[in-house]
């Protein structure tokens, strides 16, 4: 079965390919919805020069596509049908874990792009699941957070101790509600680490980034 990966970058969509791998569907394309002038990606904040070397050390294309929040919907049911036509897919995988209302959407886009809606890691247990992410290779670096975590988490690698130490903190050790978003700087999909831009952490409005430089 061929699929279309929803890929932010991070730890979550990523383990979510690895498994759909492992259950024998091909990858054949990756699909990040952009910020309206196509320069960063609307979840984390990454620049598409970051997503473009993820992409090519898999070996897959990248639609990065602009989009505002008034027709994300659109536009991403739009390129869903538009992918689906141009890579002979048959679904669309995605890293949710458990918001019911990101899966219902996810649902209603596929239906209309007659994609079948793949999540690997629904309802699994975060701390398990993170586990299992590191297990398996995952190399991640916390590229934003809310100011209850703060500056100093970003650019840290996620290992188990700091999933542990956030879970004791009563953070979401995934970041499932947007506590934290990451990058994946490595994974067994890659043929090797990719290579960060130099970057500054600012905070914005409750909000912990980091800004790369171009």
């Amino acid at each position: 079965m061929n699929f279309v990966t929803s890929w932010s970058g991070g730890k979550d969509s990523c383990y979510a390919m690895m498994q759909a791998v492992q259950q024998g569907f091909v990858p054949k394309v990756l699909l990040n919805m952009m910020n309206e002038n196509g320069k960063v990606s609307r979840s984390h904040g990454l620049p598409l020069s970051i997503l473009n070397q993820q992409a090519q050390k898999m070996g897959l294309p990248l639609e990065g596509i602009p989009a505002t929040w008034g027709d994300y919907e659109a536009k991403f049911i739009a390129v869903l049908k538009m992918l689906k036509a141009k890579y002979d897919l048959e679904a669309a995988v995605f890293g949710d874990i458990d918001l019911q209302p990101h899966k219902d959407w996810e649902d209603k886009v596929c239906a209309a792009a007659l994609l079948k809606a793949i999540l690997p890691l629904w309802q699994q247990d975060r701390i398990i699941l993170v586990n299992q992410m590191l297990e398996n290779g995952i190399v991640t670096m916390i590229v934003s957070c809310n100011t209850t975590m703060g500056e100093s988490y970003l650019g840290e690698i996620l290992t188990k101790e700091l999933a542990q130490e956030l879970h004791e903190k009563g953070i979401d050790p995934c970041g499932e509600n947007g506590e934290f978003h990451t990058l994946v700087i490595n994974c067994p999909l890659f043929s090797g680490a990719i290579e960060l831009p130099e970057f500054t952490r600012i905070t914005y409005e409750n909000y912990c980034f980091i800004v790369w430089e171009e």
